[in-house]
């Protein structure tokens, strides 16, 4: 799915640019409501992507809000993207209101930049790999693991099928080395892995080593930083830990983040020496 197609980046983009407006043009929300007789709730729900604008509603706001015709036009186009369904859709049974925003964040990303500490990225595991993961949960039956799985399998359509976003992964040694599923499944993890860096030039994996004596990520719980091709649409993170996981769009933490990870890139091996690590460690499995 392009970046022009995800419904989860076209809800969020349309309530960004109608809250952006209303704030540039100093509209309070209580003339919103008296003049376009919308409730103060209908109006944060709106601004908060709980609510997608119907077609009339949307074009009373134009000329409150003074858009041009071309405005409107890119709104309107906004908004019948936004009433879309993804893929991850068929899935809401299994997967949380945050997941699934991260799903649709994901399908309209130019680029994502992802920190694992002790495991291979999901984006880049096999699936003996994420269901060895998965097994051990005492919470979940086999059969969601197995949609969990095709999930996850899914989403790396991002980074393989038509229009690719490209994807920089900061990785520890020690995920090279934690046997996830026994001996053979991580050694086929880790030749994929390989398979994938080599083959497809939008994905880019930098192994932080043993050796490295600090790096702002150590700790650090899953992080990912999306971009978008669109200006008008900020970085934003995702955090994940056994416990708790979601999406960081405060401008301050993700600046952070941002800058976390830069400096964690200079602790790194190179390109070319990560992937010659790679291979060592498949070799010793063998």
């Amino acid at each position: 799915m392009s970046s022009s197609t995800s419904p989860v980046v076209a809800a969020w983009e349309l309530a960004l640019r109608l809250r952006q407006r209303r704030v540039e043009m100093g509209v309070e929300v209580k003339t919103i409501t008296q003049r376009l007789d919308f409730s103060r709730n209908y109006w944060s729900a709106v601004e908060n992507e709980r609510k997608i604008l119907s077609e009339e509603n949307l074009i009373k706001l134009f000329g409150l809000f003074e858009y041009d015709s071309e405005e409107q036009q890119e709104l309107l186009e906004l908004r019948e993207a936004a009433k879309g369904r993804g893929w991850w859709m068929r899935f809401g049974g299994l997967l949380d209101s945050e997941l699934q925003r991260l799903i649709g964040l994901e399908a309209g990303a130019e680029s994502v930049r992802y920190y694992e500490s002790l495991l291979i990225p999901g984006l880049l595991q096999t699936a003996d790999y994420a269901r060895a993961l998965m097994i051990p949960s005492v919470t979940e039956r086999r059969v969601e693991v197995d949609h969990r799985v095709e999930v996850r399998l899914l989403r790396q359509q991002r980074i393989t099928g038509d229009d690719p976003m490209n994807m920089t992964a900061i990785i520890s040694e020690a995920a090279l080395r934690q046997e996830i599923g026994g001996p053979l499944v991580h050694r086929g993890q880790l030749a994929h892995l390989a398979r994938t860096i080599e083959e497809y030039s939008n994905v880019e994996v930098r192994v932080v080593p043993f050796a490295a004596t600090a790096c702002g990520l150590f700790g650090a719980a899953t992080t990912h930083l999306l971009n978008f091709s669109n200006p008008q649409l900020p970085t934003v993170a995702w955090q994940e830990s056994v416990t708790n996981w979601g999406i960081i769009d405060e401008s301050a933490q993700v600046r952070d983040l941002v800058v976390t990870y830069r400096d964690a890139l200079t602790r790194t091996l190179g390109v070319q020496d990560s992937l010659d690590l790679i291979y060592q460690r498949i070799e010793e499995l063998d």
